[in-house]
């Protein structure tokens, strides 16, 4: 669900950068003050487990479309929604700087839509209410699917509502919102069953590892290198390896774009979008998740590459991001110490 700029004007992208750049401060300050040292690999490689499962589109039976996972739901969960956040936001602007994945002038667009509905909305009044009190698989299942699920949709019409805003006559809001929702809930579903698994086989492994048993004060039950060198072990597989069957259909918003106007892209030649896309065709060193001018022959190395190189630079800028963190937050508590 990647917005390209066209999508929106120069006002709504203005405007969601505003406000997604309001709540990446928020966040930072917040994890400066809340993150414990042993978070912050799990940070980095649920940065790169996000990145690469991002790259399976998956085939939604009997339409001709595709989804991905958003993961906003599953870092919440994993660190809470703060964390789970800035872990996000890094995903999406590596994607669009590195990759031409979502535009620069609509990342406020994809990051409020992927992220804020997600990790400030759907989680705390879906997914913690369930699990409040005390974590079984069928309760993870459930809140997995239903916070998954609302996330989603809400994202899905915040895009309808963002190209409504935007003047984009060529998708008329009823036939756009009346396709754009029912096959998110689809995606949705789908993602919900993923993230439900995930958050499962480590609930087994390291039960702390949620955000919501870490408060409980759980005693280990487990050793946390083992588990981040499997998740990493799945990330590089994952999008190094499994990328390589992802479904060639058109993901939901395309899907939906096509069925409503008769094309995935709209046109837009305005100064500040030529900018953007300026700065997008210098930066993406492998557009499309593949290499610049190549072959069909290359085509399955310029996606494991991607893969590969996109995972690991989001896990390096996560931890970086992480590491700065703590360290900000063990400095501040040395200083109130000296002062008391």
């Amino acid at each position: 669900m990647h917005m390209s700029d066209a999508l929106i004007s120069t006002a709504v992208g203005t405007a969601l950068w505003a406000g997604s750049g309001a709540t990446i401060f928020k966040s930072s300050s917040k994890i400066k003050e809340t993150l414990e040292a042993n978070k912050v690999p799990l940070m980095g490689v649920m940065g790169a487990f996000v990145f690469a499962g991002q790259m399976i589109n998956f085939a939604i039976p009997g339409t001709g479309s595709s989804g991905h996972i958003g993961g906003g739901i599953l870092l919440a969960a994993l660190l809470g929604p703060y964390a789970g956040f800035i872990t996000l936001a890094a995903v999406l602007l590596i994607q669009a700087l590195f990759f031409g994945d979502g535009g620069l002038l609509a990342y406020g667009c994809n990051l409020f839509n992927m992220g804020v509905f997600t990790c400030f909305v759907a989680y705390p009044l879906i997914f913690k209410p369930i699990l409040n009190k005390g974590v079984n698989r069928s309760k993870l299942i459930l809140a997995s699917v239903l916070a998954v699920v609302l996330g989603l949709q809400m994202g899905a019409f915040g895009v309808v509502l963002e190209t409504l805003f935007s003047g984009k006559t060529e998708l008329p809001f009823t036939t756009f919102v009346l396709l754009m929702q029912p096959i998110h809930l689809a995606i949705g579903l789908v993602e919900g069953l993923v993230t439900a698994a995930v958050l499962a086989f480590l609930w087994q492994a390291r039960p702390e590892l949620l955000e919501i048993e870490s408060k409980k004060n759980t005693s280990p039950s487990g050793d946390l290198k083992k588990v981040i060198g499997v998740l990493l072990g799945i990330s590089l597989f994952v999008g190094g390896g499994v990328s390589l069957l992802a479904s060639s259909n058109p993901d939901g918003l395309e899907w939906a774009m096509i069925k409503t106007s008769g094309s995935a892209e709209l046109e837009s030649d305005s100064p500040v979008h030529e900018f953007f896309a300026s700065i997008q065709e210098k930066t993406a060193v492998l557009p499309d998740y593949g290499f610049k001018n190549a072959s069909e022959d290359s085509g399955a190395i310029g996606t494991s590459v991607s893969g590969l190189i996109g995972a690991g630079v989001t896990m390096f800028i996560v931890i970086g991001f992480g590491i700065t963190a703590h360290r900000r937050k063990r400095g501040k508590s040395a200083n109130e110490e000296i002062r008391q």
